[in-house]
C-alpha cells in the first residue's frame, strides 16, 4: 500500500483534498446541531425534570437571567423602568419563551431587587433545555435586553442558553498549537519541508474529522465539547504519528536507500506501529461506553473518527507527500554531506546525551526508579482531595456577558442566585415543605409557584455558588432531611442538581471503566510482546501517570495554584466528565509511547537475549523521538487553554501534564529502570500460553533499511537478521586504552577467511555494538576507528549470543590471518 501511494502520489493527494473540500462544503451547508445531553436515568434530578415537563411544559426548559445595574439612583426609578419593562415584555412574547418573571410585579418581584436598590434581575424561562434552543432565539433575547442599555444602566445576561451564544471564535487554540508544533518540528528536522509533513497530516485528519462530527451532530446527540476534544487529540496523535514515520524515512535515506524504498520501509516498520498505536487509542476511547453515560457517546464517536482519519492520513497521504518531496525531507546540510561522503558516514547516530542517560539508568536502576517514584508520588498527593462537580459561569472570561451577569448577581444577591435549585413536589401539600426548606441551612430563599396537574414547583436559591461544596451538601440535606420530614414525594432538580448526579454516577462507574481499559491494554501488549511482565508494568505505569496528572489538575483548578496565570477564573471542582475522557486519552497515548519504546527493546532482545543491552539500546535509540513527540503534544494541549471553554482548557492542561510526566519521567526513567531490575523475567511467558496466543507483529525487522551488503552476502545477511532461524549474534563494547567508550567505530563481521562481509554496524555513544551471525561457527570480527588503530580477531559463535569487548589503541594495527 505504501508503494502504491508513493507511485500514485498526485492521485492520493488530490483524493484527500477532494475529501477535505467535500466534507467542508457539506458541513457548511448543513450547519451544526450539538446537544449536551446530561439526562441520567434513575436519578433524582431526571425524575424532577420528567415531572416538570408534564406539569409545567412552559417552565420545564432552561431558566436564564437578565440582570441590570444602575450607577446612580435605583432600579425602581421611572427612567429605568421605562427602558426595562418594554424589553422584558418583548422577550416574554417571543416564540420559545415560556415566561418572564421580572422585579416590577408586586411583592414577588420586590425580592428580585437588591437591598441597596441598584441591582435587579428577571428570570427568563424557555420551553426547552439550553442545548435544544435555536441560537437565533437566544441571540434575540440578548440583543433585546442589551438594547435597553444607556449611560449609567448596564444590562447583562447569564445562564446556560446565553453561554452557548457567547462561545469564543473557534480555531484559535488549534492555530496556536500548530504554530508551536511547527517550531519544535523545524528544530528537530532542520528542514522546512520535513516540518510541513506532520502538520499536513494533522490538518487533513483533524479537518475532515471536525467536518464529520458537525455532520454527525444531526443524527446523534453530539456535545459541543466533542469537536474541541477531537481536535485536541487529533492534532496530538496526527503530528506524532507522522513524526515517527518521517524520522524513520529520513534515517533510511541517510543509510543509502532511495526515497521510495525508504518510504516503503518506514511505513512497513513505523507505519505498522502507528496502526497498532492508533488502534489502542480507539480501544481506550471505546472504553468510555461501559460507563453508559449518554453524554460521552458523542465524545467517543467524534474523537475516534478523528483518530482513525489521522492514522489513515499517516499511512496513505504521508507516503504520497514523501514521494512529492523526495530527498528534500533532509536538511540542506544533510543532503550535501550525503552526496559528498556517502551513506555509511552520514547515518544518523543515537545522540550522545540519550546514550549516556541510558547507560546511567543501567548503572543505577534502583536510585533512578526510587527518584522517579518519589516525584510521581508527590505530584499525586493532591488527588486525595479530588472533588468532582461542575464549574459555573464565574469561570468565564471577564469580558463575556455571562461572567458580568454572574458577578452582578453575586454582588447584589449572593452567589447562590447563579444556580437555583428546583424542588418538584408530586401531590401533597407543598406549604410545609417550603417552610422546611426555608429553615434548612444553606438556603437563602424559597418560593413556590402555583401547582398544576397535581405538581408544585419550589424555586430554591442557595447561599453558596453552584460549584461550591456547600451547595452539593445542601442538595443532600434537601433530599435526605427536608423532604422526608415534610412527608411528601418530591425531587430536587435543576442544572446544579443534574451536575451533582452526573458526578456521582461518573464516580460510581469509574472503577469499571478503569478496569476495562487496563484489561484491554494488557491483552494488546501481551499479544504484541509475548510477555506477561511488560503489559503488567505498563498497566501500573499508566495508573501512576493518571494519579500524578490528576494531582496536577487538583492543585491548579481545585486549589487554585497558578490559576491566575492561565486566566481561567477561580478555583472549583474538577469537571465530572473529565476523569473518564482524560483517562481514556491518557491510557491510549501512554500505550503509544510504550509500544514505540518496548518494540525497540523487544527487537534487541529477540536478537541477543541480553535484557540489559535490550533495555539500554531501546532507550538510547527511542528516547529522543519520544521526547520530541511528547513536547509537541504538550504544546498542542496547553494551547487549548485559549479555547475559551473551561472543560477543554481543563482537559488540555491535564493531558499536557500527563504526557509530560509519562514521556519525561515514566518512559525515560521509571520504565527502563524497572526493566533493568526485573531482568530476563521481563520477557517471560508460559510456553502453554505462548502456543495459544495469536501472533501480532508490531514492527518487523529493519534489515531493509541497510544498504545491500557487498560481495554477494545478501543471503547470509538475511539469515543473520531473522530470529528463530538458527542465527546468533556478537555484541559488546568498544573501549579505548583508558576504558572509555569509542563512538562510531566500524564493527564488521566477516566470513572465516575474511572473503565475505556478513554484517557491519557503527558503535553507539556508549561504545556498544551488535552484529548478526547467520549460524554458529567461526568468524572474523574487525573493528576500526579514527584516530585509533584497527583490530581483527577470530570469534567462535555458538547457539547463544557471544559477548565480546574490544580495546583499541592509538596507532595500533592488529590483523589476524
Amino acid at each position: 500500500m505504501a508503494r502504491w501511494c508513493y507511485r500514485h502520489r498526485l492521485l492520493v493527494v488530490l483524493l484527500w483534498l477532494a475529501a477535505l473540500i467535500g466534507a467542508g462544503a457539506a458541513a457548511t451547508s448543513a450547519g451544526s446541531d450539538y446537544a449536551n445531553t446530561f439526562s441520567l436515568p434513575d436519578t433524582d434530578s431526571k425524575r424532577a425534570y420528567d415531572l416538570l415537563e408534564k406539569a409545567f411544559p412552559q417552565t420545564s426548559g432552561d431558566t436564564d437571567t437578565v440582570v441590570w445595574k444602575v450607577e446612580d439612583g435605583k432600579v425602581t426609578d421611572g427612567a429605568v423602568r421605562s427602558r426595562m419593562e418594554p424589553a422584558l415584555k418583548k422577550i416574554a412574547g417571543m416564540d420559545g419563551v415560556g415566561e418572564v418573571v421580572g422585579p416590577y410585579s408586586g411583592e414577588r418581584g420586590a425580592a428580585q431587587i437588591s437591598e441597596d436598590g441598584r441591582i435587579a434581575y428577571a428570570q427568563v424561562t424557555f420551553n426547552k433545555q439550553a442545548d435544544a434552543l435555536p441560537k437565533e432565539l437566544v441571540q434575540d433575547v440578548v440583543d433585546t435586553a442589551q438594547d435597553a442599555e444607556r449611560q449609567g444602566l448596564q444590562v447583562e445576561l447569564g445562564g446556560q442558553a446565553i453561554q452557548r451564544v457567547e462561545e469564543p471564535p473557534t480555531g484559535l487554540a488549534e492555530m496556536v498549537g500548530l504554530g508551536a508544533a511547527a517550531v519544535i518540528l523545524f528544530l528537530a528536522f532542520g528542514s522546512l519541508l520535513a516540518m510541513l509533513l506532520p502538520l499536513c497530516v494533522a490538518v487533513f485528519g483533524v479537518g475532515i474529522g471536525d467536518f464529520g462530527i458537525q455532520l454527525l451532530s444531526h443524527g446523534t446527540n453530539m456535545p459541543d465539547l466533542a469537536p474541541l476534544l477531537a481536535s485536541l487529540i487529533g492534532l496530538g496523535v496526527g503530528i506524532d504519528y507522522a513524526l515517527f514515520i518521517v524520522t524513520r524515512h529520513r534515517r533510511g535515506i541517510l543509510r543509502g536507500l532511495d526515497p521510495e524504498e525508504a518510504a516503503v520501509t518506514a511505513l512497513n516498520t513505523s507505519g505498522r506501529a502507528v496502526l497498532f498505536a492508533g488502534g489502542t487509542v480507539c480501544i481506550a476511547l471505546a472504553g468510555m461506553l461501559v460507563t453508559n453515560l449518554r453524554f460521552l457517546d458523542g465524545v467517543v464517536i467524534g474523537t475516534t473518527l478523528t483518530v482513525v482519519l489521522s492514522v489513515l492520513a499517516a499511512i496513505t497521504l504521508l507516503p504520497a507527500l514523501l514521494g512529492l518531496f523526495g530527498t528534500r525531507v533532509l536538511s540542506r546540510r544533510q543532503r550535501r554531506k550525503l552526496a559528498a561522503e556517502g551513506a555509511e558516514t552520514t547515518s544518523e547516530k543515537t545522540s550522545g546525551l540519550a546514550a549516556r542517560w541510558s547507560a546511567q539508568v543501567q548503572k543505577r536502576p534502583r536510585r533512578t526508579a526510587a527518584l522517579a517514584l518519589v516525584v510521581m508520588a508527590v505530584l499525586a498527593l493532591p488527588v486525595l482531595s479530588l472533588r468532582l462537580g461542575t464549574v459555573d459561569q464565574g469561570n468565564d472570561d471577564t469580558t463575556t456577558t455571562t461572567r458580568q451577569a454572574y458577578d452582578m448577581l453575586a454582588e447584589g444577591f449572593g452567589p447562590g442566585f447563579n444556580g437555583p435549585l428546583q424542588v418538584v413536589v408530586e401531590g401533597g401539600d407543598s406549604a410545609a415543605l417550603v417552610k422546611g426548606i426555608e429553615a434548612t441551612e444553606g438556603v437563602a430563599q424559597a418560593s413556590a409557584l402555583p401547582p398544576a396537574h397535581g405538581v408544585s414547583l419550589i424555586q430554591v436559591v442557595p447561599t453558596t455558588s453552584p460549584q461550591s461544596k456547600e451547595t452539593s451538601e445542601l442538595i443532600d440535606r434537601l433530599r435526605e432531611d427536608a423532604i422526608p420530614e415534610a412527608g411528601v414525594t418530591a425531587h430536587v432538580g435543576g442544572v446544579t442538581a443534574v451536575s451533582k448526579d452526573f458526578a456521582t454516577v461518573t464516580g460510581d462507574r469509574l472503577p469499571l471503566f478503569v478496569g476495562t481499559i487496563i484489561a484491554l491494554g494488557f491483552l494488546l501488549l501481551l499479544l504484541a510482546f509475548r510477555s506477561l511482565v511488560v503489559p503488567l508494568t505498563a498497566a501500573v505505569m499508566n495508573l501512576v501517570a493518571a494519579a500524578a496528572s490528576f494531582g496536577v489538575l487538583v492543585a491548579i483548578f481545585q486549589w487554585g495554584w497558578g490559576l491566575d496565570l492561565l486566566g481561567l477564573g477561580k478555583e472549583g471542582p474538577i469537571n465530572a466528565f473529565l476523569p473518564v475522557i482524560m483517562l481514556s486519552l491518557l491510557f491510549g497515548l501512554s500505550m503509544d509511547y510504550q509500544v514505540f519504546l518496548v518494540s525497540r527493546m523487544h527487537e534487541e532482545w529477540v536478537h541477543t537475549r541480553d535484557n540489559a543491552r535490550a533495555v539500554r539500546v531501546g532507550l538510547a535509540e527511542t528516547s529522543r523521538v519520544i521526547n520530541s513527540a511528547a513536547l509537541i503534544m504538550v504544546a498542542v494541549f496547553v494551547a487549548f487553554v485559549l479555547s475559551g471553554n473551561s472543560g477543554a482548557a481543563m482537559a488540555g492542561v491535564g493531558l499536557a501534564a500527563a504526557v509530560a510526566l509519562d514521556a519525561f519521567i515514566l518512559r525515560t526513567a521509571l520504565v527502563p529502570a524497572a526493566m533493568h531490575l526485573l531482568g530476563r523475567s521481563n520477557w517471560w511467558l508460559p510456553a502453554w500460553l505462548d502456543k495459544r496466543l495469536p501472533h501480532l507483529a508490531v514492527e518487523p525487522a529493519e534489515e531493509s533499511e541497510r544498504p545491500a551488503p557487498a560481495d554477494g552476502a545478501s543471503e547470509d545477511r538475511a539469515g543473520a537478521g531473522a530470529a528463530g532461524t538458527g542465527g546468533s549474534a556478537v555484541h559488546g563494547f568498544v573501549r579505548d586504552a583508558d576504558g572509555g567508550p569509542v563512538e562510531h567505530a566500524s564493527v564488521t563481521l566477516l566470513s572465516k577467511g575474511g572473503g565475505r562481509r556478513l554484517d557491519s554496524v557503527a558503535s553507539l555513544a556508549d561504545g556498544s555494538y551488535i552484529v548478526s551471525a547467520p549460524a554458529p561457527g567461526t568468524y572474523l570480527l574487525t573493528v576500526t576507528a579514527a584516530p585509533y588503530g584497527a583490530r581483527a580477531q577470530r570469534v567462535e559463535v555458538g547457539e547463544e549470543p557471544l559477548v565480546y569487548d574490544v580495546e583499541l589503541r592509538s596507532g595500533e594495527v592488529d590483523v589476524v590471518g
